[in-house]
């Protein structure tokens, strides 16, 4: 993230604001798509899954959360390392209060896959796009496709960012835990599963 004041204000621009019913309502409208409920209840799912990380790093150093990995489906989310029970759920309970209430950059963190999607992905289209319209000599290959590279690096951070922000994320409006207890994944791996649930909103 930059230190520079004039970029963080540009990059913490909000387009909009969250409206408590906006997934309830979108659902209303367009609710027969298939896999769209399942969509915007993995990016409120996804949300809180960030925010219950941020909460348990204020309390136990942000360091020592960086053992800890999470995996969200339309159903909950998974955190894997070691978490002491009661602690997990006093976090993800404060992190859903905190997001509800206006803490919306708890949704947003810099150690989601999102950040490396996003790094891949600028990374391989500028280097692409350069080496197209650079002059075709080595030379000038070499320098053009390098300087895409570096370049994609540097901005993929607060693009990655900002994909979190509105695309792979929604404040958890809707959501409601159901339980906390430990589980398997998909490939039997060990880890604690907070199952939430879906509330229509009025």
């Amino acid at each position: 993230m930059t230190n520079t004041t004039s970029t963080q204000n540009f990059w913490d621009v909000n387009f909009f604001s969250p409206s408590p019913t906006q997934d309830s309502d979108l659902l209303k409208q367009i609710g027969f798509i298939p896999g769209f409920k399942e969509l915007l209840m993995i990016r409120q799912v996804h949300a809180l899954e960030h925010a219950t990380v941020w909460v348990l790093g204020e309390k136990f150093g942000h360091s020592q959360m960086d053992a800890i990995a999470g995996m969200s489906t339309e159903n909950g989310f998974y955190l894997y390392g070691d978490l002491d029970f009661n602690e997990l759920r006093q976090g993800v309970y404060k992190a859903l209060e905190r997001l509800k209430q206006g803490e919306w950059s708890l949704a947003v963190h810099p150690r989601c896959g999102t950040n490396f999607s996003v790094t891949v992905l600028l990374a391989m289209g500028m280097m692409a796009g350069t080496s197209l319209v650079a002059p075709k000599n080595l030379l000038s290959q070499l320098f053009g496709v390098s300087l895409a590279g570096v370049t994609a690096l540097e901005i993929a951070p607060e693009v990655g960012k900002l994909v979190q922000k509105y695309v792979t994320t929604g404040i958890p409006f809707n959501l409601e835990v159901v339980n906390i207890g430990q589980s398997a994944d998909i490939w039997g791996k060990t880890a604690h599963f907070v199952q939430l649930r879906w509330q229509d909103l009025q």
